[in-house]
Protein backbone atom coordinates (compact mmCIF):
# COMPACT_ATOMS: atom_id res chain seq x y z
CA UNK A 1 0.00 0.00 0.00
CA UNK A 2 1.67 3.50 -1.04
CA UNK A 3 1.98 5.89 2.06
CA UNK A 4 -0.19 8.39 0.38
CA UNK A 5 -2.69 9.05 -1.39
CA UNK A 6 -1.57 9.49 -5.35
CA UNK A 7 -2.86 13.00 -6.58
CA UNK A 8 -4.38 11.76 -9.34
CA UNK A 9 -6.72 10.02 -6.72
CA UNK A 10 -7.15 12.48 -4.34
CA UNK A 11 -7.88 15.80 -6.69
CA UNK A 12 -11.10 14.80 -7.76
CA UNK A 13 -12.78 13.88 -4.40
CA UNK A 14 -10.94 16.94 -3.06
CA UNK A 15 -13.49 19.58 -4.82
CA UNK A 16 -16.71 17.51 -3.43
CA UNK A 17 -16.97 19.71 -0.16
CA UNK A 18 -16.94 22.84 -2.32
CA UNK A 19 -19.14 21.35 -5.02
CA UNK A 20 -21.43 20.74 -1.79
CA UNK A 21 -21.24 24.18 -0.39
CA UNK A 22 -21.61 25.83 -4.04
CA UNK A 23 -25.12 23.44 -4.52
CA UNK A 24 -26.24 24.35 -0.72
CA UNK A 25 -25.25 28.17 -1.12
CA UNK A 26 -27.23 28.55 -4.50
CA UNK A 27 -29.93 27.02 -3.42
CA UNK A 28 -30.88 28.96 -0.12
CA UNK A 29 -30.22 32.39 -2.45
CA UNK A 30 -32.78 30.73 -4.90
CA UNK A 31 -34.94 29.98 -1.57
CA UNK A 32 -34.60 33.14 -0.11
CA UNK A 33 -33.11 31.29 3.25
CA UNK A 34 -31.17 32.49 5.90
CA UNK A 35 -27.94 30.14 5.61
CA UNK A 36 -27.71 32.15 1.89
CA UNK A 37 -24.91 34.80 3.70
CA UNK A 38 -23.05 32.53 5.90
CA UNK A 39 -22.47 29.19 3.34
CA UNK A 40 -21.82 31.61 0.77
CA UNK A 41 -18.25 32.54 3.32
CA UNK A 42 -17.28 28.70 3.17
CA UNK A 43 -16.90 29.11 -0.38
CA UNK A 44 -13.07 30.21 -1.11
CA UNK A 45 -12.10 28.06 1.54
CA UNK A 46 -13.62 24.91 0.71
CA UNK A 47 -12.21 25.84 -3.23
CA UNK A 48 -8.52 25.94 -1.37
CA UNK A 49 -8.32 22.39 -0.62
CA UNK A 50 -7.66 21.05 -3.85
CA UNK A 51 -5.05 23.22 -4.69
CA UNK A 52 -3.66 22.77 -0.40
CA UNK A 53 -3.44 18.74 -1.02
CA UNK A 54 -1.42 19.83 -4.83
CA UNK A 55 1.24 21.71 -2.67
CA UNK A 56 3.84 19.00 -4.23
CA UNK A 57 3.03 20.62 -7.83
CA UNK A 58 5.33 22.54 -9.20
CA UNK A 59 6.04 25.43 -10.03
CA UNK A 60 5.43 26.90 -6.36
CA UNK A 61 4.67 30.02 -7.53
CA UNK A 62 1.50 28.24 -9.59
CA UNK A 63 0.16 27.38 -6.53
CA UNK A 64 0.91 30.60 -4.77
CA UNK A 65 -1.10 32.87 -7.26
CA UNK A 66 -3.97 30.48 -6.76
CA UNK A 67 -3.94 30.37 -3.29
CA UNK A 68 -3.57 34.41 -3.66
CA UNK A 69 -6.73 34.68 -5.99
CA UNK A 70 -8.84 32.66 -3.93
CA UNK A 71 -7.95 34.19 -0.79
CA UNK A 72 -8.55 37.67 -2.25
CA UNK A 73 -11.80 36.33 -3.62
CA UNK A 74 -12.81 35.20 -0.30
CA UNK A 75 -12.13 38.66 1.35
CA UNK A 76 -14.43 40.05 -2.05
CA UNK A 77 -17.10 37.81 -1.11
CA UNK A 78 -16.96 38.73 2.71
CA UNK A 79 -16.12 42.24 2.68
CA UNK A 80 -19.53 43.15 4.12
CA UNK A 81 -18.77 40.88 7.04
CA UNK A 82 -15.07 41.19 7.26
CA UNK A 83 -15.31 45.30 7.03
CA UNK A 84 -18.28 46.58 8.34
CA UNK A 85 -17.48 50.06 8.86
CA UNK A 86 -15.98 50.28 5.24
CA UNK A 87 -17.73 50.90 1.86
CA UNK A 88 -18.55 47.17 0.57
CA UNK A 89 -18.73 47.85 -2.88
CA UNK A 90 -15.21 49.20 -3.41
CA UNK A 91 -13.62 46.68 -1.08
CA UNK A 92 -15.13 44.02 -3.31
CA UNK A 93 -13.87 46.13 -6.70
CA UNK A 94 -10.51 45.69 -5.20
CA UNK A 95 -10.09 42.31 -4.07
CA UNK A 96 -11.54 40.92 -6.59
CA UNK A 97 -9.21 43.02 -8.73
CA UNK A 98 -6.57 41.94 -7.08
CA UNK A 99 -7.96 38.12 -7.15
CA UNK A 100 -8.15 38.80 -11.23
CA UNK A 101 -4.77 40.37 -11.31
CA UNK A 102 -3.14 36.97 -9.51
CA UNK A 103 -5.29 34.79 -11.95
CA UNK A 104 -4.03 37.32 -15.44
CA UNK A 105 -0.35 36.70 -13.70
CA UNK A 106 -0.98 32.69 -13.63
CA UNK A 107 -2.47 32.49 -16.86
CA UNK A 108 0.24 34.49 -18.96
CA UNK A 109 3.42 33.38 -17.13
CA UNK A 110 2.52 30.10 -16.14
CA UNK A 111 -1.02 27.88 -17.87
CA UNK A 112 -0.42 29.42 -21.22
CA UNK A 113 -0.63 26.95 -24.14
CA UNK A 114 -1.72 28.58 -27.22
CA UNK A 115 -1.08 32.30 -28.73
CA UNK A 116 -4.16 34.42 -28.00
CA UNK A 117 -7.04 33.25 -30.15
CA UNK A 118 -9.34 35.94 -32.36
CA UNK A 119 -12.40 35.28 -30.64
CA UNK A 120 -10.86 37.39 -27.44
CA UNK A 121 -11.45 39.98 -29.21
CA UNK A 122 -14.95 39.90 -28.16
CA UNK A 123 -13.76 40.67 -24.42
CA UNK A 124 -12.54 44.12 -25.89
CA UNK A 125 -16.23 44.45 -26.96
CA UNK A 126 -17.89 43.39 -23.61
CA UNK A 127 -15.88 45.59 -22.04
CA UNK A 128 -16.57 49.05 -24.27
CA UNK A 129 -20.73 47.65 -24.26
CA UNK A 130 -20.44 47.90 -20.46
CA UNK A 131 -19.17 51.38 -20.13
CA UNK A 132 -21.50 52.14 -22.47
CA UNK A 133 -24.58 51.01 -21.05
CA UNK A 134 -23.50 51.00 -17.07
CA UNK A 135 -21.64 53.95 -17.25
CA UNK A 136 -24.07 56.47 -16.55
CA UNK A 137 -25.44 54.58 -13.54
CA UNK A 138 -22.44 54.47 -11.53
CA UNK A 139 -22.28 57.62 -10.33
CA UNK A 140 -18.46 58.51 -8.93
CA UNK A 141 -17.46 54.51 -8.94
CA UNK A 142 -17.18 54.90 -12.86
CA UNK A 143 -13.05 55.04 -12.91
CA UNK A 144 -12.85 52.01 -10.00
CA UNK A 145 -15.92 49.75 -12.40
CA UNK A 146 -14.21 50.75 -15.80
CA UNK A 147 -10.90 49.23 -14.32
CA UNK A 148 -12.11 46.19 -12.46
CA UNK A 149 -14.21 45.49 -16.19
CA UNK A 150 -10.71 45.64 -17.80
CA UNK A 151 -9.31 43.13 -15.13
CA UNK A 152 -12.17 40.70 -15.34
CA UNK A 153 -12.07 41.34 -19.39
CA UNK A 154 -8.33 40.57 -18.84
CA UNK A 155 -9.00 37.44 -17.39
CA UNK A 156 -11.10 36.08 -19.52
CA UNK A 157 -9.26 36.66 -22.39
CA UNK A 158 -5.89 35.29 -20.94
CA UNK A 159 -7.36 32.68 -19.86
CA UNK A 160 -8.50 31.90 -23.71
CA UNK A 161 -5.07 30.77 -24.20
CA UNK A 162 -5.06 27.90 -21.19
CA UNK A 163 -6.50 24.39 -20.68
CA UNK A 164 -10.24 23.99 -22.04
CA UNK A 165 -11.51 24.32 -18.21
CA UNK A 166 -9.49 27.46 -18.01
CA UNK A 167 -10.86 29.21 -20.91
CA UNK A 168 -14.96 27.89 -19.61
CA UNK A 169 -13.80 29.21 -16.39
CA UNK A 170 -13.31 32.53 -17.40
CA UNK A 171 -16.17 32.53 -19.79
CA UNK A 172 -18.48 31.94 -16.70
CA UNK A 173 -16.56 34.02 -14.28
CA UNK A 174 -17.01 36.69 -16.73
CA UNK A 175 -21.03 36.30 -16.59
CA UNK A 176 -21.24 35.79 -13.22
CA UNK A 177 -19.93 39.60 -12.61
CA UNK A 178 -21.67 41.02 -15.81
CA UNK A 179 -24.78 39.99 -14.04
CA UNK A 180 -23.90 41.51 -10.91
CA UNK A 181 -22.92 44.21 -12.75
CA UNK A 182 -26.44 44.92 -13.70
CA UNK A 183 -27.88 43.83 -10.09
CA UNK A 184 -26.01 46.41 -8.66
CA UNK A 185 -26.40 49.32 -11.14
CA UNK A 186 -29.45 48.76 -13.25
CA UNK A 187 -31.47 46.70 -10.41
CA UNK A 188 -35.27 47.84 -11.43
CA UNK A 189 -34.64 45.60 -14.56
CA UNK A 190 -33.28 42.46 -13.01
CA UNK A 191 -35.76 39.87 -12.19
CA UNK A 192 -34.69 37.88 -8.65
CA UNK A 193 -33.39 34.86 -9.99
CA UNK A 194 -30.37 36.69 -11.29
CA UNK A 195 -29.61 36.34 -7.41
CA UNK A 196 -28.92 32.55 -7.78
CA UNK A 197 -27.76 33.00 -11.34
CA UNK A 198 -24.81 34.99 -10.17
CA UNK A 199 -23.69 32.50 -7.67
CA UNK A 200 -24.27 29.62 -9.98
CA UNK A 201 -21.80 31.34 -12.18
CA UNK A 202 -19.30 32.20 -10.19
CA UNK A 203 -19.10 29.24 -8.54
CA UNK A 204 -18.37 27.19 -12.13
CA UNK A 205 -16.25 29.64 -12.93
CA UNK A 206 -14.04 29.39 -10.13
CA UNK A 207 -14.22 25.86 -9.46
CA UNK A 208 -13.38 25.39 -13.27
CA UNK A 209 -10.23 28.12 -13.24
CA UNK A 210 -9.05 25.86 -10.04
CA UNK A 211 -9.36 22.64 -11.80
CA UNK A 212 -8.09 23.47 -14.81
CA UNK A 213 -5.11 24.61 -13.59
CA UNK A 214 -4.29 22.11 -11.26
CA UNK A 215 -5.14 19.65 -14.38
CA UNK A 216 -2.39 22.19 -16.44
CA UNK A 217 0.04 21.63 -14.01
CA UNK A 218 -0.61 17.92 -12.96
CA UNK A 219 -0.19 16.94 -16.71
CA UNK A 220 2.99 19.56 -16.78
CA UNK A 221 4.58 17.35 -13.80
CA UNK A 222 3.96 13.72 -15.23
CA UNK A 223 5.27 14.38 -18.33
Amino acid sequence: MPRSTPLKTLLPWAFLPYIAMSIIHVAALAMGSDIANPTKLWLMPLLAIPVLVSLRLRPVVAIALLLAAIALSWLGDGAGAFFPGGPELPLMLLFFGLAHVAYIVLFARVLRVRRLPWWALVYAAWWVGMIIVLGPHTGSLLPAVAAYGLVLGGTAAFAARCHPLVVTGGVFFLISDTVLAFRLFMSDMMPDWTSPLVMLTYTLGQGLIVAGALVALRTRSAA
